[in-house]
């Protein structure tokens, strides 16, 4: 479990290939801010950009891990198939402070960003999402783009999915990958986990025709 409050931005090193065909995944290197790995051991999980993954390598003292990606994860998630910066989170610890909200490390679904523009002190980050995503997403509810937590401002259902607003404050936008973003850029989405426990008891019992 993460909180999508991310721990450091790294970045996508190398890329090397698992195998021949379309159905081998990838073997990522990535780079670390000084000291992130002090704390971690192999196997440990580390979400990229939203997607939970396992260290299965790591050099601390050269601020490097890699991680094992598959064909499946690459093509259900975005960012994670071409050199660049990534948001990190370690896992959830139990001592931990939840200061965003219980986040999966699951990719529900992956999103274009409509615009990415300052208003005011801040910026406004809008967002095409899935139109399967549109029903799990509320006014003031929580959302996870590209692993940080965020707060939906604006929805607005359309033909051809779900446009929400997000305000980026200067922190979030200095802190995180996300000012890398741009019209066009893909981004992982998670919706929040309380949703999928509600639709499901909400529709529980009931037998499809």
């Amino acid at each position: 479990m993460f909180t999508g409050i991310i721990t450091g931005v790294g970045r996508i090193a190398a890329i090397d290939d698992l195998g021949s065909s379309q159905q081998h995944g990838k073997r990522l290197t990535i780079s670390t801010p000084a000291g992130y790995l002090e704390d971690v051991g192999l196997g440990d999980s580390i979400a990229l950009n939203g997607a939970c993954m396992t260290v299965t390598s790591l050099d601390a003292a050269a601020g490097r891990f890699t991680i094992d990606i598959s064909a499946e994860s690459l093509d259900k998630t975005a960012g994670l198939a071409e050199p660049g910066p990534v948001n990190l989170e370690k896992a959830l610890r139990p001592q931990d402070r939840l200061g965003g909200h219980l986040v999966s490390g699951h990719v529900d679904g992956v999103g274009t960003v409509l615009a990415l523009q300052p208003v005011g002190e801040s910026v406004e980050l809008r967002i095409l999402a899935p139109s399967s995503l549109g029903k799990y997403l509320a006014y003031k509810g929580s959302i996870t783009v590209n692993g940080v937590s965020l707060t939906v401002n604006r929805i607005e259902d359309r033909a051809d999915g779900t446009a929400l607003s997000i305000n980026l404050i200067p922190h979030t936008v200095e802190n995180t990958a996300l000012h890398a973003l741009a019209a066009g850029s893909r981004v992982n989405l998670e919706i929040d986990l309380i949703a999928r426990y509600v639709e499901r008891m909400l529709g529980a019992g009931k037998v499809t025709p």
